[in-house]
């Protein structure tokens, strides 16, 4: 008993700490360091209103973009990866979907986040390694084709599909968790807070306008 109380309590701290890893939105933290060099942008009043890695590479820049990606799916496998060694598997998943939670709906930002789209990859890497190259493609390939919309919510019906197939017939992790009922648990949730963040998004703003002596690719070094 006293060893499931524990256990219960260091889910608890799992997923406290992969909400808040997700409350730290990078693009915010881009946007106020681009401001800084004289590139003042607020992302939620531009472009499409959402402060993610899309928004930055084409009103900040694609430096800027790049970093905003990497620092989103970077807390994405910092959060499971916490969540794994406080509480195993299921550890792993409940940090998964917290911080998507926090950067979607962040409580320091009166819960106007990104999409969750990076976190949820990162996130992915520890709790379902084998099914990122699947998702990376389709997401890459509809959106191309289709928008960024429907490449989300063709993602996340795969994901889910795939984790529900990982843990009925109890398939190769590689090296992440074990496929455990939380698995598409796991996935249902954190998709379920992409598609929302898609579907209640506003309509396109309006990308920045750039002088003549600036370029699309305005980043890190300018």
């Amino acid at each position: 008993m006293i060893h499931g109380i524990f256990w219960f309590y260091r889910a608890w701290v799992a997923g406290v700490t992969g909400y808040l890893l997700g409350c730290v939105l990078s693009a915010d933290i881009a946007a106020k360091l681009a401001a800084r060099r004289g590139n003042a942008v607020d992302l939620r009043a531009i472009g499409s209103g959402n402060p993610g890695a899309a928004n930055s590479v084409v009103n900040l820049g694609k430096g800027w973009g790049a970093a905003v990606t990497a620092g989103d799916i970077s807390k994405g496998v910092i959060a499971a990866s916490i969540g794994r060694a406080l509480a195993g598997p299921a550890g792993a998943q409940i940090a998964g979907i917290c911080v998507v939670a926090g950067h979607c709906f962040p409580i320091f930002a009166n819960f106007r986040g990104g999409k969750g789209i990076a976190p949820c990859a990162g996130s992915s890497l520890v709790t379902f390694p084998a099914w990122f190259p699947v998702n990376l493609l389709v997401l890459g390939v509809v959106t191309k084709k289709m928008g960024p919309a429907l490449g989300a919510y063709a993602t996340s019906a795969l994901l889910v599909l795939g984790s529900l197939a990982w843990w009925k017939w109890r398939l190769p992790a590689l090296y992440g968790t074990k496929p455990t009922a939380g698995l598409p648990i796991w996935a249902l949730l954190s998709t379920a807070m992409i598609c929302y963040r898609f579907l209640i998004a506003p309509e396109h703003l309006g990308d920045r306008e750039r002088g003549p002596q600036a370029t699309p690719g305005d980043d890190l070094a300018a």
